[in-house]
């Protein structure tokens, strides 16, 4: 079954695929202008480092929490929840256009409600559409939100000519109210009742501690924070990439920034039909290899279209190790247990993404884009081959 077939059948997932589709492109837009309001503000890659550390290294911090909200509220009320305050705080963004500190503090907290949303979302999934649908779901649900994400840097190039930044971020916000508005005609998705008699500290610690005693889990979380680690430096350098060593502007730096989306649409419409014929273990591995190797040649471009076209593979391998992960997590996790595993994977992640901008930073401030790109692309091949060597080793017992 592909995109259509799964659309077509469960209204539910519809929603949500609409809803995840239409925030993600405000979201994105709204990135890319805060990316280039800080560059032109600044000039400094540690301040536009900082940017990114905000939103992805904060929530990290409580990805422990974040899960444990799902698992103890119905996941329809979480979503409209987290979309209805990221949109007030964006608004809040596009009016005052605040310092460099207050604009850090306002880009952490929202991406805490996103950390939330996004754990409740990926363990929504089970409950709208059946078992054997959980690749063409995981991968339409993918096209459509990192489909339209990646469109966004498109529109912001665009848009930079006829509005200043505080309007692309009122339209960011308004996406996220869109969003909740489709999200509350979904059907109520309570949550399971076996953990509530415990404490929010207890939740916590026990989603740890599963992820700690289960080894299948625990490889693969432990070899996606690796290859994040080196990888994520790419949204630090891709702007200087695009304006020093390749001589272009805000619009070649937006369109570079899209050519990871454009890769994730293209990887995800191959996924939705052919992902079955794929162990989600190997899928991981490929990912981790392709993404990784998509960065080691972005440092060797020597034009705008070859870094793009380096870029756009890189989507691809997003896209493979996103769905091989989700599914298979999705599949071998207990459903009490999913939003906890989730909040903990993706806050781990968001650690790794937050050390990978400050060193990457640091590194970027002593070298140049090029270089950062290269060790990008060398370490996460070394990750990679790590993570693909232990998981054969545990297929053969």
């Amino acid at each position: 079954m592909g995109a259509r077939g799964v659309l077509r059948g469960n209204s539910g997932f519809r929603r949500l695929f609409l809803a995840r589709g239409v925030s993600f492109l405000g979201d994105s837009l709204g990135l890319v202008a805060l990316l280039l309001f800080m560059e032109a503000e600044t000039g400094a890659a540690l301040a536009v480092a900082l940017l990114l550390l905000a939103g992805d290294f904060t929530p990290g911090l409580f990805g422990a929490f974040a899960g444990v909200v799902g698992d103890r509220v119905d996941l329809r009320k979480v979503m409209v929840g987290c979309d209805l305050a990221q949109g007030v705080m964006v608004v809040a963004m596009a009016v005052w256009l605040p310092p460099l500190p207050v604009l850090l503090v306002l880009v952490a907290v929202r991406s805490l409600m996103a950390q939330v949303f996004q754990a409740s979302s990926r363990s929504a999934v089970p409950g709208l559409v059946p078992d054997e649908q959980l690749e063409a779901a995981n991968s339409t649900l993918g096209a459509g939100t990192y489909g339209l994400d990646a469109v966004g840097p498109l529109v912001a190039a665009g848009l930079f000519l006829v509005l200043d930044v505080r309007g692309i971020l009122v339209i960011d916000a308004v996406t996220f109210f869109v969003s909740a508005a489709l999200l509350w005609g979904l059907p109520s998705l309570p949550p399971t009742n076996e953990h509530s008699g415990a404490s929010v500290i207890a939740d916590a610690r026990e989603g740890l501690g599963y992820i700690w005693r289960t080894k299948a889990v625990r490889v693969i979380g432990l070899g996606f924070f690796a290859v994040v680690a080196f990888s994520g430096v790419d949204d630090v350098a891709m702007v200087f990439l695009a304006k020093d060593e390749l001589r272009g502007g805000d619009s070649a730096a937006a369109v570079l920034y899209a050519g990871v989306g454009i890769g994730l649409v293209a990887g995800y419409a191959l996924l939705t039909r052919h992902a079955t014929r794929f162990a989600m273990p190997v899928l991981l591995v490929v990912g981790f290899a392709v993404s990784s190797l998509g960065n080691l040649f972005t440092g060797l471009a020597w034009a705008i279209w070859a870094a793009l076209a380096m870029q756009t593979i890189r989507g691809l391998g997003i896209a493979a190790l996103d769905v091989a992960i989700n599914t298979h997590l999705q599949r071998v996790v207990p459903a009490g247990m999913l939003g906890r595993v989730f909040g903990n994977l993706y806050g781990a992640i968001g650690l790794a993404a937050g050390l990978s901008y400050v060193f990457g930073g640091l590194l970027l401030e002593h070298t140049d884009a090029r270089t950062t790109f290269v060790a990008a692309g060398v370490g996460g091949l070394l990750a990679t081959a790590a993570t693909g060597v232990t998981l054969a080793r545990r297929a053969r017992r």
